[in-house]
């Protein structure tokens, strides 16, 4: 049987679960999103991408700033849904808002909760060197991600892949799995789980300090840095000058003093081993292959590359 759903989300990363349940003939009541921006090179402001897919399915759209006034709960409770589903929304819900829907508010998180609670955990797990991610259906509660969890789906993480991989990735499997859920729900046939106190880590939002390379680390450690921040806020270094951003790399062959490229073709030492660096973005450029970067920037082996302590 189909519900009636308030549905909060912001980014691409949501986009697919609206879509999702909407074809699944759940009744969307409104769709709550982040106000719009000025876009980057601030000529117009721009709605959310969630807001964009709201107006081509012609659902009302909402983007209070607040949902902790007595005034959102009210307009919130009107629209007389069975449960809400968030998905990356950006708001903290009160529990005034929680407890407005009968059924409860239903959050798409993408880990393996407890691990990686917060805001950043496709970054994080990538950077951490997990071997496994995923996404839950977690009913809401106060806390940070602590509500207990209804289903999950893992994915394993290999070393090639960047943090926009698996973001696409569990955007698709998520929003399959929150359709699971949202019929399991109106089966009355949901079940909930706790989550343990053990293993809980937090997914801090990633701090621009982070994003400069370090050689001196170990290459994987290396490598999983340029591909936990791909392609954004991406990993760089300094080269004439300028920031080229890493968005691709695999390990290499060969050791040497950090920093320092160990052939002609992007074969840069870490502290332990080396990384070749496989597709990068010089600074106002777009993104392009090491061979396409090659072409118009010789890097002889031999060059060190600005470290991460450089001025």
């Amino acid at each position: 049987m189909p519900l009636r759903l308030i549905f909060m989300g912001t980014p691409d990363f949501a986009v697919p679960t609206l879509l999702a349940l909407a074809g699944h003939g759940h009744e969307i009541a409104a769709v709550y999103t982040r106000e719009a921006k000025p876009a980057k090179r601030g000529l117009k402001m721009q709605v959310s991408p969630v807001e964009q897919a709201a107006r081509g399915l012609g659902l009302p759209v909402l983007t209070p700033k607040t949902l902790k006034t007595p005034e959102a709960a009210t307009e919130f409770r009107a629209f007389d849904a069975d449960a809400a589903v968030v998905v990356a929304y950006g708001l903290i819900l009160p529990p005034a808002i929680l407890d407005a829907v009968p059924l409860g508010c239903f959050n798409l998180h993408a880990s393996l909760l407890p691990r990686w609670r917060g805001a950043a955990p496709i970054n994080r797990a990538i950077m951490a060197g997990d071997a496994e991610s995923g996404v839950m259906v977690m009913k809401m509660d106060a806390g940070l991600d602590t509500g207990d969890v209804a289903m999950a789906e893992r994915v394993p993480v290999t070393d090639a892949m960047t943090a926009g991989d698996l973001h696409d990735a569990l955007a698709r499997l998520g929003a399959d799995l929150m359709v699971r859920a949202m019929a399991a729900l109106s089966r009355g046939g949901l079940q909930l789980t706790k989550q343990s106190e053990q293993g809980v880590t937090y997914a801090a939002k990633i701090d621009k300090a982070e994003a400069r390379i370090d050689w001196t680390k170990p290459a994987r450690a290396v490598l999983r840095q340029c591909h936990g921040l791909s392609p954004f806020p991406g990993a760089w270094f300094e080269f004439d000058g300028t920031r080229v951003k890493v968005l691709r790399s695999t390990l290499g062959v060969g050791s040497g003093a950090p920093g320092t490229a160990l052939d002609d073709a992007l074969t840069l030492a870490c502290g332990d081993g080396a990384v070749r660096l496989v597709q990068v973005q010089r600074e106002g450029k777009k993104a392009m292959s090491a061979e396409e970067f090659l072409r118009g920037s010789r890097v002889a082996p031999g060059t060190v590359l600005a470290s991460a302590s450089a001025a």
